[in-house]
């Protein structure tokens, strides 16, 4: 089945959140301690693992572990030159994945780098030029799906959408993309965007579905989810983290259960017509089984949009 054809589609947990609980070796990270992009190269074989828990805890999509994988951020790591190697190796790791447990989609992820335009950190062409190389070596790799997520800065969003469009037409390829923004506690984007305004800058492009992810839990999504059920006309995704993040004995950890976390899903999903629900930091492959199992036969509801 073609993905575009599921009413209902769950995504993967966090990739970040996962890595930091795999308590790798020093002799992986080499000299890149903290650029999980680079684990793509240094053993592979450990992201497919994680990949692979996803998928047979219910996942229908997993996100390639490239969040970081632009030149703009790998130069902090030295690692500019080969991110056309580390976004490959990414897909393949994913894909590997896939494979093994014989069913599933891989969606290329992209974040938001650690520059944004419209504070001047990086200008337009430079940032497009840094995504351009990043999306042509995810197609190339072959993955099902784009998805940007994490997005801050609507000029930094409206860049990379362009700059997505422009590679598949190119390329002649053609996948869906997902766009998925943070709003923070304050109800707007890093940068000042509210939801309506963002929404306004996307709804020309033809996304496959819009939503949210990171920054805070489930209950603090409701208002803006609640907003997107009743004027954006199409798909919504919702990837929330596992609550805000608390220090417990010197490590992080996310407050919210794998049962909680699903029953807050199933009401996005029952009562404001998400269609896409997976999760962000903190969710670990039992939040994605108990996800599937409070979402087995519910079908998103039905939306009435503001005229």
């Amino acid at each position: 089945m073609d993905l575009t054809e599921k009413t209902l589609l769950i995504l993967d947990g966090a990739c970040g959140t996962s890595i930091q609980n795999m308590d790798l070796p020093a002799e992986v990270w080499s000299d890149y301690e903290g650029c999980n992009e680079y684990l793509n190269l240094s053993c592979p074989e450990r992201i497919t693992a994680m990949h692979r828990k996803f998928l047979e805890a219910g996942a229908d999509i997993i996100e390639t572990n490239s969040f970081g994988a632009t030149s703009i951020v790998l130069k902090e790591y030295g690692l500019e030159d080969r991110a056309k190697e580390i976004n490959t190796a990414a897909v393949n790791a994913a894909r590997k994945a896939v494979a093994d447990y014989g069913h599933g989609w891989v969606a290329g992820s992209c974040g938001p780098g650690t520059k944004l335009p419209s504070l001047g950190h990086i200008s337009v062409e430079e940032l497009a030029e840094a995504y351009e190389e990043q999306f042509r070596a995810l197609l190339e790799a072959g993955v099902d799906l784009l998805i940007l997520e994490t997005a801050q800065d609507i000029l930094q969003i409206k860049t990379i959408m362009i700059t997505a469009f422009e590679v598949m037409e190119e390329m002649k390829i053609e996948v869906p993309v997902i766009i998925s923004i943070t709003i923070e506690k304050t109800g707007t984007m890093l940068a000042g965007t509210d939801i309506a305004a963002a929404a306004a800058i996307i709804e020309p492009f033809p996304v496959f579905a819009f939503g949210l992810n990171c920054a805070t839990g489930p209950e603090d999504m409701q208002s803006t989810i609640h907003w997107l059920s009743h004027n954006w006309k199409g798909r919504i995704s919702c990837l929330p983290n596992q609550g805000m993040p608390e220090i417990i004995e010197g490590k992080t950890t996310y407050p919210m259960t794998p049962e909680h976390y699903a029953a807050e899903m199933k009401n996005f999903v029952e009562k404001w017509g998400v269609s896409l629900a997976g999760g962000c930091c903190g969710t670990t492959p039992a939040h994605i089984a108990a996800l599937k199992k409070e979402l087995e036969a519910v079908i998103p509801a039905a939306r009435e949009l503001n005229k």
